[in-house]
């Protein structure tokens, strides 16, 4: 036994362009271009035409046909193959002429001429083939569906062909095929049988491709080799790609005869130049179909090929109003939310609606908002990091998904079909619609695993089925399509949405600039009030101290006390006016950014706060080596003098202390290693979870005037602003009579 690896692949390898064989139903001639020197010749050069192989070699083929001939061919060398061919040609052979329908093409620098005997004189004209086709192209043409066009095509190709079975084979986006429209004289029908992928390999589709025909008049036929078996200009095999001659691959043949079929014959459909199906046509016993024929049903096909695109249109066309419906009204009402995503949610129905989806996610950073029937967040987050490489355009869909991401195995109850829609990669924004597994019968020509023959030699080979008898299946695992017309809403729901976001932000950004100009001319406003307050304070303020002496003999007691509440409100309102004028100066002032070492910054805070409040004692731990930032030395000196002021002073623990310190990234996701988050944590009196936002608004209070030795509420407003100049953020957590954490980064890296 080999090692070999025997797959479906194997197929896929056969080298069928190049089999160095053709069908001997006529002959081929391998031209040298342009002397017309015959390279090359099929072995039945005699059977056809009447001379040997190695009298035509070498030689000018002058020798085999007339100058008139020779001279229609040179003519068509300049033109379109496909519009000329084929050409009306004759050899004499025993003083009778045979005729031939010659089809020519050019392959680099030769030119290939196929010669089939013509089974009657003459060419079609233009008005015999208008006649004959009129008819089926205008049926095609009024059919009202896809299914009835097909109907029609098989129909006409049939009687026009005369063949006992005429079927329209369709393809899947797998590559599966499956009857959708038979004409038959046979007792067993093949419409709505299955066809795996295999069944016709790549190669093959491709050829398919190229070539909008293919006959195979008898199937039991022996081959008829090329002589030399290369080509002597490349010393390579012959591509006959192209040829209408050429071999069929034996796989092919022996598929044909477990068939029972001895002639065939395919014609390409082909849909925004991929092929979209087969017009095959079977027959039980040998049958050639001249030229002619071979034309009228090449024409019927591109005819049809052209019609499906039409026709596909008008599938559906009530569903596909619907969905443009709902199209509409989901971006409507996501235009019209503030926030994309606050939209998206509002929109929920309507998000499963359109691609009658019975769940969905919206995956925006972390968030991941469930709509309907969903997997787990945990599983949603594994199948989108799975999904991301495999967008294609934006869009990944299957119906199938545990086919190739085994984990869905757990859900695929309610997830074997995947749509998914990449709207922004940078900012993470997903949508992920679900379908649910409809287990299905299948109904196959056959079994469709092909069996491995061993031979003698231990050499392996796929061997084609040999039963075709109907073969069900019970499908698991797979979800309804998703139709081409609901891809096409998502795909443009994708450019809907990013206007729609982009319109945002643009509203977004102008209200910014906005609040910025008005921030600004507050904080002027706000400098020049405070400015110019306090020259008339100290003034009231004065006069109440020069009262207070000059008439302290003459006042009363009541008097004297009215004069020292008058004098502290005065030197209230002055740290009140102190207060707002630094913090608008510290809006106006430019940041000088420089190297701030916090190891030397940190203890100098620490220093400077002990000596001012000598009576509180407090333990100050930093667990590791501070770092060194990029900022405003003065304005960090003050930002770590407010978070460990409050620290000291909102303790009311016999054993106080606060923990200066910093984390990697910024505590919630993994960011660059060089982003910091630092933080000034205390075992103080905690903060409700109701005031953890206020309490970063400016003259904000949460106690007494007097208590916890009072203050402006000023401090923390002015810590954020230098976080926020410096573009980092500030936040807090706390628990009440448990202590607080005051987190802030320094950078806009650190906030990802």
């Amino acid at each position: 036994m080999t090692d070999e690896i025997i797959d479906l692949t194997n197929c896929d390898r056969e080298p069928i362009h190049i089999p160095s064989l053709i069908q001997p139903h006529g002959v081929l001639l391998v031209l040298q271009d342009p002397t017309l020197e015959i390279l090359q010749v099929s072995s039945n050069s005699q059977a056809v035409v009447g001379r040997q192989p190695d009298e035509l070699l070498g030689k000018p083929l002058s020798d085999l046909l007339n100058v008139k001939q020779i001279k229609l061919i040179q003519q068509c060398l300049a033109e379109d193959f496909e519009s000329v061919n084929p050409l009306n040609l004759s050899i004499k052979h025993q003083n009778k002429l045979i005729h031939f329908d010659g089809i020519v093409h050019h392959l680099d620098t030769i030119i290939i001429l196929e010669l089939e005997p013509k089974k009657a004189k003459g060419k079609t004209g233009f008005f015999d083939f208008y006649q004959q086709v009129k008819g089926t192209i205008t049926r095609i043409h009024k059919a009202p569906t896809l299914l009835e066009m097909c109907q029609i095509v098989v129909t006409e190709v049939r009687r026009i062909t005369g063949f006992d079975r005429v079927m329209v084979y369709r393809f899947d986006r797998e590559g599966a095929g499956s009857v959708i429209a038979e004409d038959t004289n046979q007792e067993t029908p093949y419409l709505d049988l299955h066809y795996p992928p295999s069944d016709i390999p790549k190669q093959a589709r491709q050829l398919y491709i190229l070539n909008w025909l293919r006959l195979i008049p008898d199937a039991s036929y022996q081959p008829a080799t090329l002589i030399p078996a290369n080509n002597p200009l490349t010393n390579q095999p012959l591509d006959l790609s192209l040829s209408v001659l050429r071999s069929v691959s034996p796989i092919h043949l022996e598929y044909l005869e477990n068939m029972g079929v001895t002639a065939s014959m395919s014609i390409s459909l082909m849909h925004e130049q991929k092929l979209w199906g087969l017009i095959a046509c079977h027959h039980s016993s040998p049958k050639y179909i001249s030229y002619n024929i071979r034309t009228i049903c090449e024409f019927i096909g591109q005819v049809m090929s052209v019609e499906l695109a039409n026709k596909e249109a008008s599938e559906d066309i009530d569903y596909k109003s619907q969905l443009k419906s709902l199209q509409t009204q989901f971006v409507s009402g996501l235009s019209q939310a503030e926030y994309f995503l606050d939209g998206m949610v509002q929109m929920k129905s309507q998000l499963l609606n359109l691609v009658s989806a019975t769940g969905a996610v919206i995956c925006s950073g972390d968030q991941y908002i469930q709509v309907g029937k969903t997997p787990s967040e945990s599983e949603i987050h594994a199948l989108l990091d799975w999904i991301k490489p495999q967008l294609h355009h934006n869009l990944f869909e299957t119906r199938s998904l545990t086919k190739n991401y085994p984990a869905a195995e757990s859900f695929q109850a309610i997830t074997s079909g995947v749509l998914a829609l990449e709207i922004s990669k940078v900012h993470h924004n997903y949508i992920l619609w679900f379908r649910p597994e409809v287990i299905q019968t299948v109904n196959w020509g056959g079994n469709p695993n092909k069996p491995v023959e061993v031979f003698s030699d231990g050499s392996l080979r796929m061997s084609p089925r040999k039963s075709f008898e109907l073969w069900q299946e019970t499908v698991q695992g797979s979800a309804l399509p998703w139709k081409p017309c609901e891809i096409e809403v998502v795909t443009e729901l994708r450019s809907l949405i990013v206007g729609v976001v982009l319109r945002q932000a643009d509203k977004l950004a102008s209200m910014n600039f906005e609040l910025q100009r008005s921030n600004e001319e507050l904080d002027s406003f706000a400098y020049v009030a405070s400015h110019d307050l306090k020259e008339p304070l100290r003034g009231i303020h004065n006069y109440a101290n020069f009262l207070m002496e000059d008439y302290a003999d003459i006042l009363d007691s009541d008097g004297m006390a009215k004069l020292q509440t008058l004098v502290r409100l005065t030197q209230r309102m002055e740290d009140l006016i102190n207060s707002l004028l630094h913090f608008s100066r510290l809006g106006r002032a430019e940041l000088v950014r420089q190297s701030v070492n916090l190891n030397e910054l940190v203890p100098q805070v620490i220093a400077t706060l002990t000596i001012s409040r000598p009576q509180s004692e407090v333990e100050f731990r930093i667990p590791q080596a501070l770092k060194s930032v990029q900022g405003d030395r003065a304005q960090i000196n003050e930002l770590f003098s407010n978070l460990i002021s409050n620290a000291i002073k909102y303790n009311d623990k016999p054993e106080k202390w606060v923990e200066i310190g910093f984390i990697e990234g910024n505590g919630e996701r993994k960011v660059a290693s060089t982003s910091l988050t630092f933080y000034v944590r205390d075992n103080g009196i905690g903060i409700s979870q109701e005031h953890l936002d206020k309490i970063f608004e400016i003259f904000r209070r949460l106690h007494g005037r007097d208590e916890f030795g009072g203050g402006t509420g000023v401090g923390l407003t002015i810590a954020r602003k230098i976080v926020e100049r410096h573009g980092g953020r500030i936040w807090v957590e706390s628990t009440p009579t448990v202590g607080s954490t005051f987190y802030f980064t320094l950078s806009a890296e650190a906030n990802i």
